[in-house]
């Protein structure tokens, strides 16, 4: 039976009723106010006065003021991120299926029309956010993108536009349209097809609780990448795992912010003691407010299981179900294929979460909060629509119209069986002749 080496006492819940009514007002006024009230949520909110549109060639000259190093490492990314969503789109076929003679089916993956790319500022610039959601839009063919971000302050608290480094990166990850909106604002630009845009069919990309809660009211008119909360890691790690290792991953998704969960899993008590003591000195490793996050984090949310066996490890990590699931144990083939609820898969000591959240290839917008239980991460199949055909002719009549006219007698549906019947009886006798023999 497992039991807790270290609990989460967690934080003091807060209130999503002021966040909720606060987004259904802005949501409302952007509605009907349009462009103007956007404008004018940025000039209060952000600060920003300036063009909301990007003009193309701004997006294209961001280049100069990034790094050579940083701009390698984001054509490095982007080669991985394109062509891991490139495969996936490839692994989604169309088909034809004759399930009968004369009765003819198919299916057909067509891409959205629009996407909203939505790439947030805040405390960290999220650089690869910007690869994650518009280049994997691009891959699965959506015709328009439109991506947007909030600017960045100046010491002095002045807005500056979007980040240099963010702007280069929506760029090559292929926007069509780059606005300079965050927050709600921004989602809602792009919903309602502001600033000379298609309004998006569908909404993706991470944010602030303002940014999910917008989503989520506007759910259902428009698709959206999925309810997302803090981010979280659970580590899963046997006696061959290294603690100091293991406590800097934990320390370093910790980062993210104070309501991030960290979980270790393990069957041996003296790892889970180390990481337990060593945790604070790694938090402050790293240095600054983000060695004090990680530490907030830890304490009030981090939690450390002892289990006895790699079987009973694998039943926790399950039912904690989190988005980032790493693999610290010997036997990884038998780990991989055991393992089935977590947003992304890092397998083995040297395969670090920050790999994924940055460079690696497969997508970091992740389901949280134990949604890995029922779905996977953003990928190609969110700009997807998987539709169906069907053509019925011929000898295929006869069995297809009296068998859905039985069911819908059945069911009390009467319009549907007569629709039915007037396929037999428009039959040609040659036809009603063959299927009676």
């Amino acid at each position: 039976m497992s039991r807790l080496i270290k609990s989460a006492p967690g934080l003091p819940p807060a209130s999503q009723a002021d966040i909720s009514d606060t987004v259904q007002i802005m949501l409302a006024r952007l509605k009907t106010g349009g462009e103007e009230a956007a404008r004018d949520y940025a000039r209060r909110l952000d600060g920003w006065t300036g063009e909301i549109t990007v003009p193309p060639d701004m997006a294209r000259e961001a280049g100069r003021h990034v790094p050579d190093a940083l701009k390698q490492a984001l054509d490095y990314a982007h080669d991985n991120i394109r062509r891991f969503a490139e495969a996936q789109r490839q692994s989604v076929q169309d088909f034809e299926l004759e399930l009968h003679p004369g009765l003819t089916t198919g299916q057909k993956c067509l891409p959205v029309s629009a996407a909203g790319c939505y790439v947030p500022g805040g405390r960290y610039a999220h650089i690869a956010s910007a690869l994650m959601t518009i280049a994997t839009a691009r891959a699965a063919g959506v015709p328009h993108v439109t991506a947007c971000a909030p600017p960045r302050r100046g010491p002095d608290g002045t807005a500056l536009g979007i980040d240099p480094a963010t702007l280069y990166t929506m760029h090559l990850a292929g926007a069509d349209t780059i606005l300079t909106l965050g927050g709600v604002q921004g989602i809602a630009a792009m919903a309602f097809g502001m600033f000379g845009t298609p309004a998006a069919d569908v909404l993706a990309g991470p944010g602030n609780a303002y940014v999910a809660e917008a989503k989520r009211q506007l759910f259902g008119p428009v698709g959206i990448d999925m309810f997302a909360g803090p981010t979280d890691v659970l580590i899963v790690a046997d006696a061959t795992a290294d603690p100091e290792l293991v406590a800097l991953d934990l320390a370093g998704q910790a980062e993210h912010g104070p309501t991030s969960p960290c979980w270790l899993v393990t069957d041996h008590e003296p790892l889970a003691r180390r990481v337990a003591e060593i945790m604070p000195k790694t938090c402050a490793l790293i240095g600054g407010d983000n060695g004090a996050t990680a530490l907030q984090a830890w304490e009030a949310m981090g939690e450390i299981l002892l289990c006895n066996s790699r079987e009973e490890m694998a039943a926790e990590a399950d039912r904690y179900a989190p988005e980032h699931l790493h693999v610290q144990c010997a036997d990884l083939p038998w780990w991989n294929a055991r393992l089935n609820a977590y947003g992304s898969l890092f397998l083995g000591p040297n395969t670090t979460v920050a790999f994924g959240d940055k460079a690696s290839g497969p997508n970091h917008v992740l389901p949280t909060g134990g949604a890995a239980r029922y779905t996977g991460g953003l990928s190609v199949h969110k700009f997807l629509k998987t539709v169906t055909w069907q053509r019925a002719e011929g000898e295929a009549l006869p069995a297809l119209a009296r068998a859905t006219s039985v069911i819908s007698r059945a069911e009390g549906m009467t319009g549907h069986a007569l629709t039915a019947e007037a396929r037999l009886a428009n039959l040609s006798p040659r036809a009603c002749v063959a299927n009676e023999s």
